[in-house]
């Protein structure tokens, strides 16, 4: 522990996490127990009741923050202590989201050097987010633990109920990790934590209070019985910005409530949209042995939609709505934890090909309801879990799914409901998992099996297994080494199989998509200085993608793109370096991070058919760098930039460098910004035919009260 003189701000930083006689937690006799990425992980612990003077700042802190610098995230389906870890997460915090020019959720997702974040149009609009070189139908989002991905496709489940103001950081977890959470962690898995009165996703009540059970360290209740935030923002095009969060604590009950409105009218043709959001977040301590929580959420979000789908048409337009809500509990009997949740997710989508004209027109509703139970317990051989889940996804549609009787026709649902429009097709598949994992621990060792059984009606009834292995080594305390081996599968969206329009097809014959992943990593970290570096090799068979054949091997180029499954090998490396100065030096160094990362991939795909073009396989993201920096100028005046390169495979891909900045004057309860997305005004796409806002500038303020 280091503790500096009081005009430095008397912040005691945890450097390093040891079983050294002389580690703070030891001497305490406390196990320091962090959550797995499926139930929220401890990037902050904060301490109450300290005060702190910090005059000579200019600062006065209402308490004292023990950051915990050193955080890793497992991804097991039970609790291990932070040096027994067997993953590498990344994990962006809420200080880097308030540092980031960024006003929403999928621009601060940039900063993750694995994600690929690909957007239709400015603020998320539509944004389809990848991880590896796959697409955006192979990964599971969660928020506050619980799966809100779309069946029906990738395109939707970008768009969230919440604001970068409710997020107490975001969980990044690539690679596959279908033992965790199902068949949908295809390639990886992106956890958005939100703020609440205790700063725990839902599912990680069972694991935190695991920890306090041992004498371990929570996230608090925040100060004070009401808290509140607010956020205005105005700029270029139109653009104007409201959110508002409300936090309350009744006894043992904590409760989060925000809303947020968005618009503008757009920076290029036909871009103008809307976005409104209404959140709920709220637990409840039942007892000593027994938490409740739950989430509910709605958005609404119409946008013009440009040249979007086809590049035959610019006057596209699509409207996105959603609602969802969860309930779980922690239930401790004796040794044994459960941790029970139901959840459902509701989409209404209606797209026109033409604005206002019926040609090319679709209404669509996809539900997604599930059911879970998780139980884990420790043993002298380690610890066990297990648990199942069974989800039940349904859409009907004007025109994907099978057609339904006459007789079973709907009416139009939503926001945007036409009583003359009728859903006429529908589909509907049940998905069983079944999960088992045992944690190994040794003094500088763990080693993690487990494995999924799985069974989808959408499919067949025949139950098919996907086993994992990661392993971590610590041959030193600042040295953590990892490798594992895992399996895992993914259903074909709704979309993959139905749809068919002009100049796409369809194909009900798919088969899901499989892979078998290797990885290596290492992770060193010093006062001062945290390095990452991770290799990675997947081989996958019955990949999902959407070709354009040659003429050569079908006899005719038509110039359609079908749903086909073909074989892929993907391969690459990631590095992060990150220079922490006032580790080094003092709290008072104007200059408070540096960061440099990098990824490559590679990859080579088999199809049965000679092909011209893919929307996928031949158009991923081989090469992206990100250079950050952030201080403080004057006083409490900051600067952050970030930079980013980006070079993608396929023709008409020209690789682009951007730049964004935030200029800010941070005081204890209110901020105000000056924001640049594009600061040097580059022309670039993120997809071929559709052009991406060049400078755009945008001003705004934060006011907070109780937190």
């Amino acid at each position: 522990m280091q503790q500096k003189s009081f005009c430095e701000r008397n912040v005691m930083r945890f450097k390093h996490f040891s079983r050294k006689g002389y580690a703070l937690f030891a001497v305490a006799g406390r196990e320091v127990l962090i959550g797995t990425l499926s139930v929220a992980t401890l990037s902050h612990a904060k301490a109450e009741g300290i005060s702190v003077n910090t005059e000579a700042t200019g600062d006065s802190l209402q308490r004292s923050e023990l950051k915990l610098e050193e955080v890793v995230v497992t991804g097991s389906r039970a609790p291990l202590t932070l040096a027994e870890s067997a993953k590498i997460v990344s994990v962006i915090t809420r200080e880097d989201i308030h540092r980031a020019a960024a006003e929403s959720i999928n621009d601060i997702l940039k900063l993750a050097i694995g994600v690929d974040v690909r957007q239709r149009g400015g603020f998320g609009v539509q944004t389809d987010i990848s991880v590896r070189g796959g697409n955006f139908d192979q990964i599971t989002i969660l928020l506050n633990g619980v799966n809100i991905s779309s069946p029906h496709t990738g395109h939707l489940s970008a768009d969230f109920p919440v604001s970068p103001e409710d997020i107490e950081r975001i969980e990044v977890l690539e690679g596959p990790a279908a033992r965790v959470y199902g068949t949908s962690a295809f390639n990886g898995v992106i956890n958005i934590v939100t703020r609440t009165g205790q700063t725990l996703s839902p599912l990680s009540l069972h694991r935190e209070r695991a920890g306090e059970q041992h004498g371990g360290i929570q996230s608090p209740p925040m100060q004070g019985d009401l808290g509140g935030l607010f956020h205005v923002s105005a700029g270029q095009y139109g653009y104007a910005n409201g959110n508002a969060s409300l936090v309350k604590s009744f006894g043992s009950t904590h409760h989060l409530l925000s809303g947020g409105y968005t618009r503008t009218d757009g920076a290029t043709p036909n871009s103008y949209f809307s976005s409104s959001r209404l959140f709920y977040h709220g637990s409840a301590q039942m007892g000593d042995n027994a938490t409740l929580s739950g989430q509910l959420g709605y958005s609404y979000k119409p946008y013009a939609a440009n040249t979007f789908y086809g590049a035959s048409s610019t006057d596209q337009w699509e409207s996105n709505e959603r609602l969802m809500a969860a309930l779980n509990a922690d239930i401790k009997l004796g040794n044994v934890h459960l941790a029970p949740q139901l959840y459902w997710n509701r989409w209404f989508d209606h797209y026109q090909w033409h604005k206002d004209s019926p040609a090319g027109e679709n209404f669509h509703k996809v539900d997604s309801k599930g059911a879970s139970l998780n139980a884990w317990f420790s043993s002298a051989l380690g610890k066990t879990s297990l648990g199942i889940e069974v989800r039940g996804e349904n859409i009907k549609s004007t025109k994907l799914g099978k057609p339904m009787p006459e007789s079973d026709w709907e009416k139009t649902g939503g926001h945007d409901a036409e009583s003359d429009k009728l859903y006429k097709f529908k589909d509907t598949r049940t998905n069983i998992s079944a999960f088992l994992e045992h944690d190994i621990l040794l003094q500088d060792l763990t080693l993690s099996l487990g494995l999924l059984a799985n069974m989808n009606d959408g499919l067949d009834t025949r139950w098919r297994v996907y086993p994992g292995i990661d392993v971590s080594y610590r041959p030193t305390d600042a040295w953590k080494l990892y490798a594992s081996w895992n399996m895992a599968l993914r259903m074909p969206t709704f979309t993959d199989l139905y749809y068919s329009g002009a100049n796409i097809e369809g194909n009900s014959d798919l088969k899901p998509e499989k892979t078998t992943d290797y990885q290596l990593g290492a992770q060193y970290r010093i006062n001062g200085f945290m390095a990452e570096a991770q290799i990675f090799y997947s081989h996958k068979t019955d990949m999902i993608d959407w070709v354009t054949y040659s003429e050569a091997s079908t006899g005719q180029s038509d110039g359609i793109y079908h749903s086909v499954n073909f074989g892929l090998d993907n391969k690459g490396f990631e590095l992060s370096l990150n220079l922490l100065p006032q580790e080094l030096w003092s709290a008072n160094c104007p200059l408070r991070k540096l960061s440099a990362k990098y990824s490559y991939i590679h990859e080579d795909s088999e199809y049965d058919v000679a092909v011209i073009s893919s929307k996928y396989a031949m158009d991923y993201l081989r090469h992206k760098v990100v250079l950050s920096a952030d201080g403080r100028l004057w006083k409490r005046l900051a600067l952050s930039l970030s930079w980013r390169w980006q070079d993608r495979v396929g023709a008409n891909n020209p690789s682009y460098a951007i730049t964004d900045a935030r200029l800010s004057w941070d005081a204890p309860k209110w901020s105000v910004y000056f924001d640049t997305s594009n600061l040097f005004n580059k022309k670039y796409c993120d997809y071929v035919t559709i052009p991406q806002p060049g400078l755009w500038w945008r001003i705004g303020t934060v006011i907070k009260f109780g937190l």
